[in-house]
């Protein structure tokens, strides 16, 4: 029996597809969203409401608190204990990097070193320096790129070796769990991330936002780093104007979209369908789980 993965960028119906195929089939629902498992971050990352997770629970939603580490090696951990009690699973999210991790296994390199990490920050062209440290990476990554070109330069530093290279010498064509792959997409998924936004705003996200700075959970770190935390956090801080705000946030989250569906075309074996196709879907589920449950 495969697990049966419903990735893409976000506002594709993921969730809905997710909750359908849990009604038919009774299998879990696991999300694969990196800021869903953070405690009080609800509207910001479009974590189903309280009724839907009480209709439909979610693994891996709300586990951790926003200065706790959680990342993508812990994901994979946590969906094999999942994948060993559960025979139907739909892991449902768009964070692509945590559901290659769980397909495919990541790299062997070092974790990220704090002190190394800071002292790279501080690189006035971190670009022109990987391209000569790591020239294949660096031909792959967009000079504003920052995260992975400080990571292929902190790698490097570490161990003397070029991430691509090691990247190269890991073999992903032997998955680590059978699965069938669905990549959600919509035609006009611009229009409907612009209007989520506004539906979030409307909904109280200003408020979560001033929520989390009055409990302690400081700009820096990484979840307050994430699209319209980020400017909501200027707007209430720093005197953002509210409409530069809301800007920011439907250009950053369509960028964020256009990354997602890239990595979901490079982790390879996913079907793009329209998020809509729910006969689709549940043919999907039909390949990974067998029958509809009676």
């Amino acid at each position: 029996m495969s697990v049966l993965v419903l990735g893409g960028p976000t506002a594709t119906g993921k969730t809905a597809a997710a909750t359908a195929v849990a009604d038919a089939f009774e299998a879990i629902i696991v999300s694969a969203d990196a800021m869903q498992v953070y405690r009080g971050m609800d509207i910001g990352t479009a974590k189903p409401s309280p009724a839907e997770l009480a209709r439909w629970p979610h693994h891996l939603v709300d586990i951790r608190d926003p200065h706790e580490a959680y990342n993508a090696a812990d994901f994979a951990w946590d969906c094999d204990a999942l994948i060993a009690k559960h025979p139907r699973i739909v892991i449902a999210g768009g964070t692509g990097f945590y559901i290659r991790a769980l397909l495919t296994g990541l790299a062997p390199a070092p974790p990220s070193e704090p002190a190394l990490r800071a002292e790279l920050e501080l690189l006035e062209d971190p670009h022109a320096l990987l391209q000569e440290q790591d020239p294949v990476l660096a031909l792959r990554l967009h000079p504003n790129d920052k995260v992975r070109i400080l990571r292929g330069l902190e790698v490097f530093r570490m161990t003397g070796r070029r991430l691509s290279d090691i990247h190269a010498e890991h073999d992903l064509s032997v998955p680590r769990h059978p699965a069938v792959r669905l990549m959600l997409d919509r035609a006009d998924l611009a229009e409907r991330i612009d209007g989520r936004v506004v539906s979030m705003m409307e909904a109280g996200y200003m408020d979560e936002v001033q929520g989390l700075l009055d409990a302690g959970v400081t700009p820096d770190l990484k979840p307050m780093k994430s699209l319209g935390y980020k400017w909501l956090s200027e707007q209430l801080l720093n005197g953002l104007e509210p409409a530069e705000a809301l800007r920011l946030t439907q250009r950053d989250t369509r960028r964020f979209a256009r990354k997602q569906r890239t990595m979901f075309r490079s982790i390879g074996g996913f079907e793009a369908i329209d998020g809509g196709d729910m006969d689709r879907v549940m043919r999907a589920a039909e390949e990974a789980f067998g029958a509809v449950s009676s």
